[in-house]
């Protein structure tokens, strides 16, 4: 079974920093595009970060300027460092891998790891 391992959640308040890191295993690390989505009480999950095989990054427009998605290709792990946390960041984030098999996508997701900004 393959695991995606997330570390880094937790409390922070406004305007402070955290970073989220996303183990990998090897058999998928390098198969296809990675993502940090995240969940909000009452709202559906959304993307959030995402990074190409080739290291290309995008964000969403709400975490613009203020995230940065990267990935280590030594250590197999994927990061998200957050920085001027809003209360609006608060949820839960997941790491997600979308490899294509057989022309039809397999989706790997992280066990979740919470954050919570608050004064």
């Amino acid at each position: 079974q393959v695991q995606l391992v997330e570390s880094g959640g937790g409390l922070a308040q406004p305007g402070e920093s955290l970073r989220l890191s996303c183990e990998i295993p090897l058999s998928i690390f390098n198969a296809g595009a990675m993502a940090w989505y995240r969940q909000a009480p009452g709202k559906q999950r959304e993307l959030v970060a995402g990074i190409s095989r080739s290291g290309n990054p995008d964000y969403s427009d709400s975490v613009k300027g203020r995230f940065t998605i990267a990935r280590d290709n030594v250590k197999r792990t994927l990061y998200l460092q957050m920085q001027a946390l809003q209360r609006e960041d608060t949820a839960v984030y997941y790491c997600h891998v979308r490899r294509w098999y057989r022309n039809s996508p397999v989706d790997y997701w992280g066990q979740g790891t919470q954050v919570t900004v608050s004064s």
